[in-house]
């Protein structure tokens, strides 16, 4: 039973519903209703998916403004960019993961200490007055009637909260929490997070910038090629951004932490909107080419950076009273884990373009063409990642393991729900709109081909992204560092056979397994109640 809104016990009568594997299936007919779980999900996987939905459309924006400048360009654009996304991706994605749990993890224990200093504090001041009032015999008899008349009440109904002195610290007045929100909070990984992300985005700026013509030579773009020269330019100074990039990220880690998905999406709407209004500005008007649209990005980065900050100022104490409050050794032992994630989960994917394109230009274009689509239709599931990490954080902080289950259970049955609706969406959109991408008809003959496998894999995707966000708020990041190691070498290896024996179909099997994979990897943490899933696993159970 819960206690204070606490469950400090795992249940201890068996079921079948009290088997770890059947949580994810518990309550499916409730995944729809729009009750408090429902709405918070929601309210965080909501703006979470438009904000992460806003780059990739101003994206698309500045190529078309880019590509009226020529094709040479646009293609040394389109190769700086992959370099600085994916520098950015290996730098910053395990530090937004790690900041947004463990901000919400502290936050959750900050407010809980708070309550109980004030009900600590509430107690001492009452037990002091009692010491110092002088009793009178009237007033003795009076409080002995007062005693068993509350005696009798106690017999009749429960406390209703409403006697100071049982005071049940997991519960906030509304004044105590009024208090909670107007002083600064003292999160310590909120400070560490954002020295993290301004280092390691001073970092990424001095590399590109000085390995520009070396990494665009790694990509392909040959001394004499005419790509090269504003590849540089556009790559030199749009590293120039990178440190409000990453630092930008890492502060939407910590408001996510909070389950404030909003702000971060004001923030970013109103740089991508003025990365649109400056690119034909600096592109065109002051003919600054290439060159323009590097510092139109750039300019439109530091504001999103200065929106973050002005907003997080009003809420956290940035500076710690001591630099030991600092958890450098923290993150950077947990961060290690996820980068080996993240270069598992990239190196898979670029292998499989890599085979595409030994393929032919014909099937590298197919397939270029079915795996932006596959990968930008799991924007909405990262939603509903974010949403499941930061309200699970939250609740294994409160070790209140009732909603973890009702938490966890909901967003996967979500993600279900979500792929499904996906996979029409994009088998019929992809099927009748390839059309927009290419006019090549043998082209168009492979995107018809893949259709099936980028349609029919969304549940699988949206489930495997919702289960990363799920272990993530576990913060079981070892397990899902290593299994994705291991799921990368099964499907580097199911490349390599499918992709020699059956093409451009053979490529996608294996992507499907990919995914399938880690999928089952995910189900199998939770489904055999190992780790932090350990509270699944009742008393009567093996």
């Amino acid at each position: 039973m819960a206690e204070n809104g606490i469950m400090q016990q795992p249940e201890s009568k068996w079921s079948l519903w009290g088997m770890p594997v059947f949580v994810l299936f518990k309550d499916a007919r409730l995944v729809f209703k729009m009750d408090s779980l429902g709405r918070e999900i929601l309210s965080i996987a909501f703006p979470a998916a438009l904000a992460l939905a806003a780059d990739p459309i101003a994206s698309l924006i500045d190529t078309a403004f880019i590509g009226r400048i020529g094709p040479v360009e646009l293609a040394a654009v389109g190769v700086s960019i992959a370099i600085f996304n994916q520098a950015s991706r290996i730098t910053i994605f395990p530090l937004v993961s790690i900041t947004t749990s463990f901000v919400a993890e502290e936050d959750t224990l900050r407010k809980t200490s708070y309550e109980e200093d004030k009900c600590e504090d509430l107690e001492k001041s009452e037990h002091k007055n009692n010491e110092n009032k002088e009793l009178t015999p009237e007033d003795v008899v009076a409080e002995n009637l007062e005693k068993g008349a509350a005696t009798n009440t106690d017999m009749k109904e429960p406390d209703d909260g409403s006697n100071t002195s049982s005071c049940k610290p997991p519960i906030a007045s509304k004044t105590e929490n009024t208090e909670v929100k107007k002083g600064k909070r003292h999160i310590p990984s909120a400070s560490t997070a954002l020295i993290l992300g301004s280092m390691l985005g001073l970092l990424q700026a001095i590399f590109l910038v000085f390995g520009a013509k070396t990494l665009l030579g790694v990509m392909g773009v040959k001394p004499n090629s005419p790509m090269l020269n504003p590849a540089v330019k556009y790559l030199t100074l749009r590293s120039l951004g990178a440190p409000a990039v990453l630092l930008s990220l890492a502060m939407q880690g910590v408001f996510r932490g909070f389950k404030d998905t909003k702000t971060p999406l004001y923030a970013t709407v109103a740089g991508d909107l003025t990365n649109i209004i400056l690119d034909p500005i600096f592109i065109f008007a002051l003919r600054l080419g290439v060159s323009g649209a590097a510092l139109a990005h750039v300019l439109s980065q530091y504001l999103i950076t200065l929106i973050l900050l002005w907003r997080l100022m009003k809420q956290v104490n940035l500076l710690p009273p001591h630099i030991k409050d600092l958890q450098f050794g923290r993150f950077l032992k947990n961060g290690f884990l996820l980068l080996a994630r993240v270069i598992a989960v990239t190196f898979c994917v670029t292998l499989a373009a890599s085979m595409a394109a030994r393929l032919g230009s014909t099937p590298m274009a197919a397939f270029q063409i079915c795996l932006q689509v596959w990968m930008t239709s799991s924007l909405l599931a990262d939603g509903l990642a974010v949403a499941g990490q930061a309200i699970l954080a939250c609740a294994f902080a409160e070790k209140d393991y009732k909603k973890v289950k009702a938490a966890a259970s909901r967003v996967l049955q979500m993600s279900l729900v979500l792929g499904v609706g996906l996979a029409v969406v994009v088998g019929v959109g992809l099927y009748f709109g390839s059309g927009i991408f290419s006019k090549d008809a043998s082209v168009l003959h492979l995107i018809c081909i893949g259709v099936p496998f980028v349609a029919a894999t969304q549940p699988i995707n949206s489930l495997a992204f919702v289960l990363d966000g799920v272990n993530f708020g576990a913060s079981d990041f070892a397990f899902t560092a290593y299994s994705m190691v291991l799921v990368a070498g099964a499907s580097i290896a199911s490349l390599f056979l499918f992709s020699k024996s059956k093409g451009f179909i053979g490529i996608w099997v294996a992507l499907t397994i990919y995914m399938a994979l880690r999928a089952i990897a995910g189900i199998w943490r939770i489904g055999t109640g190992t780790g932090p899933w350990s509270f699944l696993r009742g008393p009567s159970m093996p």
